[in-house]
């Protein structure tokens, strides 16, 4: 029988996403996540999706990943898909930061772990979750390959004059301190399917992705090469988003330092989780903010227009470093369904070739769609991600040969 079967993990800190996909047509067999891990109100949800098995949802301590994933392989087995499946060819995990070495997926060996511990610094809240994502899979199925497809590893292409930091260059390389960026995964499927939509190779297209959700991210796209992205050292710099200040005067740090009397762990949950849009309005949903814009809420009204100036500086900035731009992708929760976000982010735009039709945009749907007026030189689509379809792809055609696929 051949293995045809990828098991998609993301650990984060307190949670597992998981989902379990027969790369034969990309279907997906099962999906679920366990959250609230370490504490006595721990969930597990659990969605089988062949053979039309129903829910299940369990509550209760899970002390810790080890636990979490062996529910995990119990609540698999229960549907008959088994982690001891002969039909399960790899483990894919998303690893958030993956530094310079790492630029494809790659097979997971005791020294990549060691290199994904070295870049724990720069990714602290991230990488020791997958890490202990990664070494409880190995000791559940030590004989199966265990693939890391990084964050960061489709934004390693930028030329160094988009990824430098115009500082000390000893110390930035004696620190690894320069523009890594993240949601790779998300960037590189959305830039592929957008050209698809334009009937296109992606070689040919130049493209701006914009993946907006609780973290939020812009990158250029040129030819199917990320040439820019938003995101740098950490997920802080860039985009508004819903906790995260995005871009921001360094000098903001000393000045809270020196005036505040704040530590540099105050600055650190200031930035990281206390600013942004729930910083700016008290919400970092952004159904509830617009609804509270249509009650006349001036605070919620003033977070969504730093939001869409913040978006518009970014659209404009990559549009000059692409210098020809074919399509603006729109993707992850607020990309794919804020109607509104879109239409504010690409009005008055009009001399760049940008105008939305707004019956297309106004529609709610699953698929990938254009939402541009049919006189817009510039198309402008919709693309829901897939990340865990693009991690699991990426592990299937590195562990089978099935297509071109390299190792760091």
């Amino acid at each position: 029988m051949t293995a045809t079967r990828v098991l998609v993990l993301n650990s984060g800190s307190s949670s597992v996403k998981y989902q379990l996909l027969d790369m034969r047509d990309s279907s997906r067999l099962a999906v679920g996540l366990v959250e609230r891990i370490g504490e006595e109100t721990s969930r597990l949800v659990h969605t089988p999706l062949a053979g039309g098995g129903e829910k299940r949802e369990r509550t209760g301590p899970i002390a810790d990943h080890d636990t979490a994933l062996k529910a995990v392989a119990d609540e698999l087995a229960h549907d008959g898909l088994g982690l001891d499946s002969p039909e399960l060819a790899a483990i894919g995990h998303r690893v958030v930061h993956g530094g310079l070495k790492f630029t494809a997926p790659t097979v997971i060996t005791d020294e990549v772990m060691a290199e994904i511990e070295r870049l724990v610094p720069v990714a602290p809240l991230h990488n020791p979750a997958n890490i202990t994502g990664i070494r409880t899979a190995q000791a559940l199925r030590p004989d199966l390959p265990q693939v890391a497809v990084f964050d960061t590893a489709f934004h390693t292409t930028m030329p160094e004059s988009a990824a430098r930091y115009a500082i000390d260059t000893e110390t930035a390389d004696a620190h690894r301190i320069r523009r890594y960026g993240f949601h790779g995964t998300s960037h590189a499927y959305v830039s592929r399917r957008t050209a698809a939509l334009l009937g296109k190779d992606p070689s040919e297209v130049n493209v701006i992705v914009l993946h907006l959700g609780n973290g939020a991210s812009a990158s250029a796209v040129a030819g199917g090469r990320c040439v820019d992205t938003s995101m740098g050292l950490t997920p802080l710099e860039g985009l508004v988003m819903g906790t995260r200040s995005g871009d921001i005067d360094p000098a903001v740090t000393f000045h809270l330092k020196r005036v505040a009397g704040m530590s540099a762990d105050d600055i650190d949950e200031l930035l990281n989780k206390k600013s942004g849009l729930v910083g700016l309005c008290g919400d970092n949903d952004m159904r509830e903010i617009r609804r509270r814009i249509d009650e006349g809420d001036e605070r919620a009204r003033l977070a969504f227009d730093i939001y869409i100036h913040r978006l518009k500086k970014y659209i404009g900035a990559y549009y000059a470093v692409l210098g020809r731009v074919d399509a603006i992708a729109f993707t992850a929760g607020v990309g794919e369904n804020a109607a509104p976000v879109r239409e504010a982010a690409v009005a008055g735009l009009e001399e760049l070739g940008l105008a939305l039709d707004a019956e297309l945009n106004a529609v709610r749907s699953d698929e990938a769609r254009f939402i541009s007026a049919p006189y817009a030189r510039v198309a402008v689509a919709v693309v829901p991600t897939d990340e865990e379809l693009e991690i699991a792809q990426q592990t299937f055609a590195l562990v089978t040969g099935v297509s071109e696929a390299g190792n760091a």
